[in-house]
């Protein structure tokens, strides 16, 4: 890479933070990330999943890029627990990608509550609130010339109206759109940037029924305008960009990753 590209793509010496970081599209962030020379903290409820995934990535790195801090970010409480520890670890935080999300699927007239909470807690709650609380170390990162990053992780769902009957899920997502855009007018002026990523079908937990039957892989590729799932370096790549100096003037966007789902519908 020529000295020209590392200066717009490259995040050495940058500190970040990736929640829902075990699996799935955090995973793939976070390798993304460490590639272009970043540190990153990871966070996830189940600690061992965690810590294998920090491990592979770290082994493959060549350096210790990675350290997992299990936690819950589902409650305020458990939001605050692990905003102190990263506080530890990073006061001066560069990126914070919030990724951690729940889904929960019924028929109409048979939507439990409880799902409803759940996803809606981990969804849009958990963002604002980890947000919030990793603000100050954000500003200490931050500069007019290099504003700190929040990229959240939206959906192609919050788009579009799925035929899915993922209700909550949907309307959260739609919800982190919106979110993100209010939170990128109000710190502006603090040189912290906010984005969101809306991606559409990549391998992941959410997307397991889906994609592990060969026959429903098929549908949902042929559902995709490019005709593909989505692949890591798809997600990596964006990731980076809106983390890097070649996205220090963008703020507010939503940027669909989905081959074209909900933009050439």
């Amino acid at each position: 890479m020529t000295d020209r590209l590392t200066q717009l793509f490259g995040l050495e010496g940058k500190q970040a933070v990736v929640t829902g970081g075990s699996r799935g599209i955090g995973e793939m962030i976070t390798q993304g990330l460490v590639d272009a020379g970043a540190t990153v903290i990871t966070t996830a409820r189940k600690a061992d999943a965690l810590a294998e995934t920090a491990e592979r990535i770290n082994d493959a790195a060549g350096r210790a890029a990675v350290t997992p801090i299990a936690g819950d970010l589902s409650t305020v409480e458990g939001v605050h627990e692990f905003a102190e520890k990263v506080a530890d670890e990073a006061p001066a935080l560069s990126i914070l990608v919030n990724n951690a999300g729940a889904s929960w699927g019924a028929p109409f007239g048979e939507y439990p509550v409880s799902g409803w909470d759940k996803v809606m807690n981990v969804n849009v709650r958990g963002v604002y609130y980890l947000t919030e609380a990793l603000a100050p170390n954000l500003r200490r990162a931050a500069s007019a010339a290099d504003p700190a990053r929040v990229i959240n992780i939206g959906s192609v769902d919050g788009l579009r109206v799925s035929g899915m009957e993922h209700f909550a899920y949907s309307a959260s997502k739609a919800a982190v759109h919106h979110l993100t855009r209010q939170l990128a007018k109000r710190l502006v002026g603090e040189h912290i940037n906010v984005n969101a990523i809306a991606p559409g079908p990549f391998e992941s937990q959410m997307m397991a029924f889906a994609l592990q039957d060969p026959d429903m892989r098929e549908a949902v590729a042929a559902d995709v305008p490019m005709g593909r799932i989505g692949v890591p370096d798809d997600m990596a790549g964006v990731a980076i960009y809106l983390a890097a100096a070649a996205g220090s003037y963008l703020t507010g966007a939503v940027i669909p990753v989905a081959g074209g789902v909900a933009c050439l519908e």
